[in-house]
């Protein structure tokens, strides 16, 4: 048996074969384009992204011994990809980075329609996400909209573009409109929105949407027809999935373009300040209290292009940087911040800087900062029992520890960049046979050694945030 679990991200593509057992048999990859098209708007040709996922599902074909027996594709969240009925794009696809949309989130939150939606569906908008575009378009590009069938997400434009299926998953589905109790649109939110008269525009939700591979799409990738795909959870559930996240309580930290905290859940509590998701799972009673912030390795890849230095001399600069010296607020993104907070006009501060510090030193600071984030993130999600991480930020061993030291506890960081593409084939194979056992990949543990003096530079940080707020406003 070979399953084909497919991660299209928001600059790579990455699709893995795995075996009955869950062993990596091959990988693939292919670097995807995304455009700053202008001053806080980015965005992506769906088509190319499409012709990635073909690329790399045909290398791999290729490379396999036997048989496949089902694909099962995730891809980044949120955003905005527009598709006519045969899920081709009517325009360039909107990214989660993008900022646009800001001013109908100001109003929305002035009205109080933006927390009325964190308190119906556990889910706070934000720029990037498929409510404030979808309002944002409405207004500026009406046309599009008219022409469109679908205002989905990217791993399900690849499904539709493989299968011919229109539908979702709960997960994508879940912000902004879906109700996570009874998974379904919730009419009087999309109605408070303004956005009554598009909500034909939202696919049909399904528990684990899947449709056979076409003539067309079999021709195109090398894959037999008729071969099972299924539209998985999005990167973020489907990395907890791959991660082996199972009992409540638990989280995954991702670091990678965003710094994604997430908890899983056995109850939905929209209590507290409004920010971050509620992502409903495939398991029955289980969600994910998903907190992904701004600040991930896009933050610390602008410091390292900066000191001019790059990913490849970040152990040494991390060993030799002295802690402490600097505090950072790491909210490089042009839309602000969303977790676990939102402030869509957040912006960075480096405070303590002198001629007497190094490179080095603004680097160690970032990525202190930026564990930071990852802890004010996990407190808010109420992480109880065991942390795992992935994604390329972790990769480094230096930052690692940083972030056991940072959040006082044990992480479990596992081996590869795959967790996706393992999350989806799970799905996949979950949806044709039966979850199988023992998939959870092996991991290093990193114990904590920071004591007193990350616990003070965590404090100066949430001091620097509750000092700026009311600037950024």
């Amino acid at each position: 048996m070979i399953v084909i679990g497919v991660d299209a991200g928001t600059t790579v593509t990455k699709a893995v074969a795995f075996d009955a057992d869950g062993v990596a048999l091959a990988r693939a990859a292919r670097p995807t384009v995304l455009d700053r098209v202008s001053d806080g708007r980015y965005e992506q040709d769906a088509d190319a992204v499409f012709g990635s996922v073909v690329a790399v599902l045909r290398e791999l074909r290729e490379l396999l011994p036997g048989a496949v027996t089902a694909v099962g594709v995730t891809a980044q969240g949120d955003g905005l990809w527009l598709l006519d009925g045969d899920g081709r794009p009517v325009r360039h696809a909107i990214s989660w980075l993008d900022a646009r949309s800001t001013p109908i989130l100001e109003r929305w939150t002035a009205d109080g329609i933006a927390a009325l939606a964190y308190r119906r569906t556990g889910n706070y908008p934000f720029p990037g996400g498929a409510g404030p575009l979808l309002a944002w378009l409405d207004v500026h590009e009406p046309h599009h909209l008219d022409r469109a069938a679908t205002a989905g997400y990217c791993k399900d434009m690849v499904v539709q573009r493989l299968t011919g299926l229109r539908a979702t998953d709960p997960s994508d589905a879940s912000a902004p409109f879906l109700d996570p109790r009874t998974r379904r649109y919730d009419e009087e939110l999309i109605a408070a929105c303004g956005l009554t008269h598009r909500a034909g525009l939202l696919a049909p939700v399904h528990d684990a949407p899947h449709a056979p591979l076409s003539a067309a799409a079999a021709e195109a990738t090398g894959l037999p027809v008729g071969l099972p795909i299924v539209g998985a959870p999005y990167d973020l559930p489907a990395s907890a999935w791959g991660a082996g996240v199972r009992a409540p309580g638990d989280g995954l930290l991702t670091v990678g373009t965003t710094l994604a905290c997430q908890v899983l859940r056995d109850t939905v509590d929209t209590g507290g300040e409004p920010a971050g998701l509620t992502l409903s799972t495939w398991q029955p009673n289980r969600w994910l209290r998903a907190l992904p912030a701004m600040v991930g390795t896009a933050a610390l890849d602008w410091v390292l292009r900066l000191v001019g230095a790059t990913v490849a001399d970040l152990p040494a600069l991390l060993a030799s940087g002295r802690s402490g010296e600097l505090t950072v607020l790491p909210f490089f993104a042009e839309a602000g911040e969303r977790a676990p907070f939102v402030a869509p006009r957040a912006r960075a501060r480096i405070d303590g800087l002198h001629l007497g510090h190094a490179p080095a030193d603004l680097v160690r600071a970032t990525c202190e900062a930026i564990a930071y984030s990852a802890r004010h993130c996990l407190t808010a999600a109420e992480l109880t029992g065991e942390l795992t991480a992935c994604g390329g930020g972790v990769g480094s061993s230096e930052w690692a520890q940083i972030f056991a030291d940072v959040l006082d506890r044990p992480v479990r960081v596992l081996a590869g960049e795959e967790i996706g593409a393992r999350g989806a084939a799970l799905a996949a194979l979950s949806t044709v046979a039966s979850e199988p056992s023992g998939w959870t990949p092996e991991g290093r543990v990193f114990e904590p050694a920071g004591g007193d003096r990350y616990r003070a530079g965590y404090d100066r940080y949430l001091a620097g945030i509750a000092a700026a707020r009311p600037n950024w406003s």
